[in-house]
């Protein structure tokens, strides 16, 4: 089964490109795409992935984790599902016996369309915490330890550093007690100084996680300044990595040096493999499992090196 939570409008009983309420869905594997019909009341979706997310024990207790996908923008709910699937498949291969959820916001499938996702994207991004993490983080006991991870690619991470910090600024939900373990970011598309010690915008972001972890690539020309809808925008996460003045509990991961050694598989392959090839790679796939587990520090994870300069990179 997968699971997803869309806030999507309905139009003619169909999933629309516009905001609308959340709605929580319990999808069969032998389904293209998550019909509304496959509806599921909230209480009963949270119990089945609760009960679904169990793979182990802590103390006698049980434990589990969950993944949240969130996809970036120009991504149909098709192609949402099929990475959706490639995430579950890929971590699953390495070990993870937990359950992989998508956040599915409205995002149109088509390229025109950047500046009305970004808008989308921050009108839908409070559901996030609202509906999704804080939800989860409530099914956090002393007899069951459910660790809630987040997995952003592309524009999604603008849709969870918005979330988190729009969170932060509603006093009914500033009040509660609620936090992520492990936040990883794929090709993101948030501007990199954004993400530097003690910048407002991303302070709440590292007050509610455990470690932030940036996956970038150098050669994603999807995120290229060059791009012409991205004409007097910053440097992107995703692309030039992470600032040098940033918090003890982030770490960037260059991928670079991987990238360029294997994009002979994914170069004419995948279209905009430089921005994709994350969703279809084994070793990648591997580290974000080691991420996800927490048991080994960062600077130690066998999927890692150093580069010649010193920064850690995803061992080619």
């Amino acid at each position: 089964m997968d699971y997803i939570f869309c806030a999507r409008n309905l139009k003619n009983n169909r999933f629309g490109g516009e905001p609308g309420p959340a709605r929580f869905l319990a999808v069969p594997e032998s389904s293209g795409v998550n019909w509304p019909a496959q509806k599921m009341r909230k209480s009963d979706w949270l119990m089945e992935i609760r009960d679904a997310a169990k793979s182990g024990t802590v103390d006698g207790f049980p434990s589990g984790d969950i993944v949240i996908y969130v996809h970036g923008f120009n991504t149909s709910q098709k192609v949402m599902l099929e990475r959706h699937r490639k995430i579950r498949a890929g971590l699953e291969a390495h070990g993870f016996g937990g359950v992989v959820v998508s956040f599915d916001w409205p995002s149109q499938n088509s390229a025109l369309n950047y500046l009305e996702d970004r808008t989308d994207a921050k009108l839908t991004a409070f559901k996030l915490v609202e509906e999704g993490i804080k939800s989860f983080a409530a099914l956090q006991r002393p007899d069951c330890r459910i660790n809630v991870h987040i997995l952003a690619h592309s524009m999604g991470c603008f849709v969870v550093r918005e979330a988190f910090d729009d969170a932060d600024d509603r006093p009914a939900v500033a009040a509660r007690s609620w936090s992520v373990s492990q936040v990883m970011l794929l090709s993101g598309d948030i501007s990199a100084s954004s993400l530097e010690e003690g910048n407002p915008k991303s302070s709440s972001l590292y007050r509610h996680c455990v470690r932030l972890t940036n996956y970038h690539n150098p050669y994603d020309d999807i995120l290229s300044l060059s791009d012409v809808k991205r004409i007097g925008v910053a440097p992107r996460v995703g692309r030039i990595g992470l600032p040098d003045n940033l918090p003890e509990k982030a770490v960037s991961i260059t991928c670079g040096p991987y990238y360029k050694k294997h994009r002979k598989k994914y170069d004419g392959v995948i279209e905009n493999a430089s921005h994709i090839w994350y969703f279809y790679d084994g070793k990648l796939l591997q580290d974000i499992h080691y991420t996800i587990q927490g048991k080994i520090d960062r600077h130690d994870i066998p999927t890692r090196g150093l580069t010649d300069k010193g920064n850690l990179a995803l061992v080619p």
